[in-house]
């Protein structure tokens, strides 16, 4: 039996055009692997430790080998507890819109949560970095008004993309497959049509994840 872990990342719930696409995955994907668990974090309604004062001491007491104190230990238990929950998946799904041609806020704070040297990733001067969370498929639903077509001047603008490639990749994920609602509010009947054809292919996509 394996584990899904879905992660949601927009808070129009289900009006949101990349939400609704990877809730049709996740129904396809129960009715086909009935015996996986699927757990579901929505970013936006979790209680997420900030990242500042004991939390930020206590990750370079880490990083200099010291000994944690209680209160450094007491913030520390919280990053460590979001990092466990999300490592313990086998294969993930991650639902996210484009705000200011990146990723919304809260889906920031939740990865920089993850990023953890000794946890998601490691450093060697021999081997550089090395991502940590290996072996596991990732699909990723992307929604954004416009379109950033590659080789265009507006490729640049598409920081979503290549931030979570790049971050993901960098935990140690190398099956990431993407799918792409656009654009929701330049052209809402083209984007509703790209939406439908996705989830048209959505049930072949669930028997092979």
């Amino acid at each position: 039996m394996s584990k899904l872990l879905y992660i949601k990342a927009s808070p129009r719930g289900d009006r949101a055009h990349s939400t609704s696409v990877a809730q049709a995955f996740v129904d396809a994907y129960r009715t086909r692997q009935p015996a996986d668990e699927i757990a579901v974090l929505d970013v936006f309604k979790m209680d997420l430790p900030p990242f500042d004062g004991l939390t930020v001491e206590a990750k370079y007491v880490i990083l200099h080998g010291e000994k944690h104190g209680p209160e450094h230990r007491a913030a520390w238990s919280a990053v460590e507890k979001i990092i466990e929950e999300f490592k313990s998946a086998d294969k993930y799904v991650l639902s996210t819109p484009m705000w200011n041609f990146n990723i919304p806020y809260k889906l920031k704070h939740y990865i920089d949560i993850l990023v953890q040297p000794g946890y998601t990733f490691s450093f060697s001067p021999e081997e550089g970095y090395k991502g940590l969370v290996v072996g596991k498929p990732l699909l990723v639903v992307y929604a954004r008004g416009g379109q950033y077509p590659p080789g265009t001047d507006y490729e640049a603008f598409d920081l979503q993309t290549k931030y979570i490639e790049l971050i993901m990749r960098f935990m140690g994920f190398t099956d990431i497959r993407p799918l792409i609602v656009e654009p929701t509010l330049m052209d809402p009947a083209a984007a509703k049509q790209k939406k439908d054809n996705l989830i048209a292919g959505i049930d072949k996509l669930a028997a092979e994840f």
